[in-house]
Parts: C-alpha cells; structure tokens; sequence
C-alpha cells in the first residue's frame, strides 16, 4: 500500500513521544512505549500519549528558514532565481496549487515527525496521524484502560482527545473540503472505502466533537486540581472550554459561508450564506465573548500600545507572543524562533533573508482606512474627507503605521561598516528611489513591519544573536479574530449590523467597533449599518485590516467566494514622486542633507499618485479547493480528487 493518508492513519502506534514545551514536567513509566495497558493506565502516562498531538501542529510563522504562509492578494514577494520561486505564494499566483506537495517549504505536505523540529511539521500528515492518535486515545477510555484517574482527569483527557480530532479535520477540511470522517481507530488489514463527505457533513461531526470538549475542558486549566499539580502557567498550550466554542462557531461560520453553501461554480454569490449555520456560529461565538467580558477566562484584547506583543517578544527570554489574546498557539519547538524570518521584511542591503523579500500588495494596503473609520474610497455614500492622494500617509488608520512601512519612514537607527548603505537608512520608495526594486528590494511601494521591531536589520542587530532573544509567532486564532466571525455570523443569521445573537449582549456593529476602538479607529460609519451586505463588506475590509498577514486572507478569500473575482485576484504597486522643498529630518543630516523628507514622513507630499497591476492571477473555479495527490485518489474509487484536477 502506498504510504499516503490511509498508511497513515492504519500505521501502528510506535510509541509515546514527549514535547519539550508542554511535557519537561510530565513523567512516564519507561514500559508505556512497550504496553497497551501501561501506556492508559494514569492520568500521566495517557496525558503522556496526548501529548504527541501537540507536537505535529506547524509554528507556521517559522515551518522553515524563510517561512510562507500568506497566499491570498496580501503578499508579494521579490523576483530571484530558483529560491525564491520554491515559496507557495509564487506558486498560487501562477495557479499552480500542486506545488505543496513534497514542499519542505510549506506546512501543507512534506515529511514530518514528532520530534521537537519545526522544519517537520506537515498539516495533512501529521493531522491524519494526530486523528489516528485521538482515535486511538478515546477507544482506550471506553474499554476502560484508564484505571487510575479522577473524574476531573478522565473528563481532561477525553475533552482534549475530541477537541484535537475536531481541531485536525477542521483544518485538513479548510484546504482541502470534506473527507472521510473517522472516529475509530483503523484495523490496517480491513478494506477501506469510506466516500468523502460534504464539507458540511464533516462540520456538524466537529461540531459535536468540540461541544462535547467543551462540556469536558475547563475554561482554565490552572484552576483545576490537575492543572495546579501540573504547575500555574505551564497550561497555555491546552485545550480549553474557550479553544473549543470558538473553534465549533468557526468550523458553524465556514459551513455556512458562500463556497460551502453555493459550491466553487455558482457565481455572482458572495452575500448568500446558510442563515441557519450563521446563527449557531453566532451562538457559540456569543457564548465566549459573553465570558470573556463577564471577567471569567483568562483571555481579553491586549490593549493597543502592547499590540506588537501578540506577534513578536524581544529580550525576554524567548516569551512567546501572543499574550492575554492568544486563544491557540502551536507549540515554538525550540528557542531559535527568530531565525530568519525576521530578515525578510526589508531590502537585502539591510535584511538579508536568504534574497527573499515578502511586502505587502498595494492593493491590500488600500484597506487600510482613515482614522474616521471610512475606507479610503468609500463604495457607499460619497467620498472620504480625509483620503487626499496627494498626502496618502497622513489619517490613516493607526494599524497601517503599524503594519505598514511607506516612503520616508526610518529604517534602521545605526551607523552601517559600509557608508553606501546609509542609503537605505530610510525608505525610498517613490518611483526611481532605491527602495523599488523587483529584486531584493519592494516591488509594490511599501515594506512590512507588522512581525518585527525597528531594530530587526544587519545596521541595528536588533535581530540577531540569542542575547536578543527575539520570537515570533502566530496563534491559529486570536480574541480579535472570535469577536469580527461573530460580527459576519450575526450579520448573515440574525439579520444585519443591528442584530445580535441569543447568546451575547453586544451588536454586530458593536463587535467590530470593541476591535476599532482597540486601534484608536471611529466607529463604522452609519451608511454602511444599514444593509447587511454594506456591512459585510466593512466587516471583510476589518478582517483584512486586522488580521493582516496573519495567514486568514487565502481561506477568507476562498470561503466568501472572492479568490477569482476582480480585484481580489491581482496585486499592485503604487507610483508617485516625492514633491520637494519639505523640511529636511535634522537627525539625518550628517548622512543625506538633501533628502526631502519631512519630520514626519505622514505629512510628506506627493504628487503623480497612481496604482498599476503587477500580478493577475490565472485563477479559476477549481483553485478553491487543493488538489490531492494522485497516490491518494487511486487508492479506492470512493476518494475522488477535487473538481478540476483530475
């Protein structure tokens, strides 16, 4: 049989692994690597076999040297040969979705273990073995192998057996639509012909799974008997009642989003939701926010200035981002978090992340508003007052300085050993600077800055060396993110900005300004509360604004129906000249004393403001859904391939 999913999942348990960040604290009996009833028979050992699931999710942030995880119109990156042509993103521009397979670039297929190694996480094999794993784990409860355990324990142990089954098909279902749902382990000598089930089909057996999880977890494990024997604080990484009603109102949302309801053909449907699903997305989803604001977890928004907090930790000790908003994290799989992914966020002169450069399209940085909470050119109800293309970087959003490098803003504070790079000191990114550049440099006008300090560069080193200690990594879902689904599923099951769900106080317009207020952004504005469309497309221009480069655009785009359509389907660069006689920056005049740039760069002039196309891409019906590989279909006629690829 060839090793594809199916040799997965009937493979033979080999053992229990432990994972440095959840398990230096959890003792195992020697003998539960060998026997059944050792490996179940306490609260430790079992935990101990739990445990392995953990260590197959991928850190996307850091799955390799350069890692890629941005694959909707959010993200360009430069030309170079062989290399950099290897990413993903390069891949799904040209429509070529087959380039995941056997990618050691990309989390989506490669080879994978349960070591404590980053670069050997794969989401469709280590979920099919995670699955295995859960199986396995919640058919040993019910022949009663676990015999030394409290209720609490046993309740621990099954809530997070379900949840990981549930958490594993969700995903593999994201990318690649409904499968086979199993829910006991796989006798490797029977026949397997279990047809793929719609992906709906597939959402309401997660959805039992996280329900019943729910039911089982804590809200937070150190006010548990066992979490307090475990140790305060080494508990972040479970499984909770929270992890699993946030999941069960997404995996609710998706079933009932526009690719799932109207399938990858239909057109012209990008509003048409199951109102149904919505309302028991908006239900679960009520439930956690009402939680959370009751005072009752541990999770709340991080407030503004610590906003860089939820993605990056500098000097303390490698602690991992994320903070009081972080609702699931993978494990970091070491202490070289930064590695390299912080070098692929400037020019190479000055960031040297192995010739790639990943920068933000032009056209996505255009969702980025004003400060009075409009975009910048609104669809509905007139033109913005505080949108002036002569001076594009002043009002904005106060989430686009944060994310967002333009032109004239500083790029390193340092003396460099080679004069010539106090050329890059700061972004020249107007049409003829040195900042444009289709190699090594940006293509688009902007640079990224959302994932590192000012000081992550070659000139400052603020990047380099563990004495920095500098970590990135991203949370699979955040608080931000519970309270904009629970926006979009009231807004499509309830009935509008100005309905709310059974289950939760707050509006929908008022979930989206919770997130605004946050960012020091106005309200959504009154002409687009009135039509649940209109909202929705505020909702969507807030998730791309706050989730930006987080790695939910793609499958944003794919389930609202929006991956093919114009203009979700090209990329752009901004072109402009600089306009001079601005007041020269007096802290870089030993270095450029005739470089026109104000002060501050927001209030810079430009002139000849224009948007081109650089990348359209190629796509059609079949690329919202990931092909399989061929090894996988061929294996029984019941695995069919996804429409278009065969």
């Amino acid at each position: 049989m060839k090793k594809s999913f199916i040799y997965i999942l009937c493979a033979l348990l080999a053992g229990t692994f432990s994972m440095t960040s959840c398990t230096d604290y959890l003792e195992k009996d020697a003998e539960s690597v060998l026997q059944k009833e050792d490996a179940f028979k306490n609260f430790n050992n079992f935990q101990g076999f739990v445990e392995v699931m953990y260590s197959v999710i991928p850190d996307v942030a850091k799955s390799h040297w350069t890692s890629c995880f941005n694959w909707g119109e959010d993200e360009v990156h430069t030309f170079d040969s062989g290399w950099a042509n290897s990413i993903f993103t390069a891949m799904v521009d040209n429509g070529n979705y087959r380039g995941y397979f056997n990618n050691s670039a990309c989390f989506l297929d490669r080879s994978w273990n349960t070591d404590n190694d980053r670069f050997s996480k794969s989401l469709w094999g280590g979920s099919w073995f995670g699955i295995r794993q859960a199986n396995i784990g919640l058919k040993a409860l019910e022949d009663g192998l676990l015999t030394d355990a409290t209720t609490e324990q046993r309740n621990l142990i099954k809530g997070q057996l379900l949840f990981f089954r549930a958490w594993f098909y969700f995903e593999l279902c994201t990318y690649w639509g409904g499968l086979p749902y199993i829910t006991e382990p796989l006798d490797p000598g029977a026949q397997f012909d279990l047809p793929r089930e719609t992906f709906q089909e597939c959402a309401e057996k997660m959805v039992a799974d996280f329900q019943e999880a729910a039911n089982l977890l804590p809200i937070n494990w150190d006010n548990t008997a066992t979490g307090q024997q475990i140790g305060k604080g080494n508990n972040e990484l479970r499984p909770n009642k929270i992890w699993a009603l946030s999941y069960m109102g997404k995996a609710l949302l998706y079933a009932g989003s526009p690719l799932m309801v109207n399938g990858i053909d239909a057109t012209g449907d990008t509003y048409k939701y199951d109102a149904s699903y919505c309302k028991r997305a908006a239900d679960a989803f009520g439930q956690v926010l009402k939680l959370v604001e009751g005072g009752q977890t541990q999770y709340a928004l991080v407030p503004f200035e610590d906003y860089h907090t939820l993605f990056w930790t500098q000097k303390q000790n490698w602690l991992m981002p994320g903070g009081t908003e972080a609702i699931m994290r993978s494990p970091s799989y070491g202490a070289d978090s930064y590695w390299r992914q912080a070098n692929v966020y400037g020019p190479k002169e000055i960031a040297d992340g192995d010739g790639i450069v990943l920068h933000p399209a032009a056209n996505y940085v255009d969702y980025f508003g004003t400060e009075n909470g409009l975009p910048l050119e609104p669809t509905v109800g007139g033109a913005n007052p505080e949108w002036d293309k002569t001076h594009p970087w002043k009002n904005r959003d106060p989430r686009f300085y944060y994310n967002i490098r333009y032109d004239g803003v500083k790029m390193f504070s340092g003396e460099p050993s080679d004069p010539n790079k106090y050329d890059f000191q700061y972004a020249n990114l107007y049409e003829g600077g040195n900042g444009i550049q289709d190699l090594h440099r940006s293509r688009t006008g902007y640079y990224e800055y959302k994932f590192i300090s000012n000081d992550c560069n070659l000139i400052d080193n603020g990047h380099s060396g563990w004495s920095n200690a500098f970590h990135i990594h991203l949370s699979w879902m955040r608080l931000a993110d519970v309270y904009l689904m629970y926006a979009e599923a009231v807004d499509m099951g309830y009935g509008g900005a100005k309905a709310k769900s059974a289950t939760y106080a707050l509006t929908a317009e008022e979930a989206v300004n919770t997130i605004r207020t946050r960012a020091g952004v106005a309200n959504v504005d009154e002409r687009y509360t009135g039509n649940p469309n209109y909202f929705m497309d505020e909702i969507r221009r807030e998730r791309a604004v706050e989730l930006a480069f987080e790695g939910h655009r793609f499958n944003d785009l794919r389930r609202w129906k929006l991956l093919t359509v114009y203009p979700y389907n090209i990329k752009t660069r901004v072109l402009f000249d600089r306009v001079p006689g601005a007041k020269i920056d007096p802290d870089k005049d030993k270095y450029h004393p005739n470089l026109d740039i104000t002060v501050d760069p927001k209030e810079n002039e430009v002139k000849n403001w224009r948007e081109v196309t650089i990348i359209e891409r190629k796509l059609s019906a079949k690329h919202y859904w990931l092909p399989f590989k061929n090894e996988d279909v061929m294996m029984y006629p019941e695995f069919k391939q996804n429409p278009g690829w065969e």
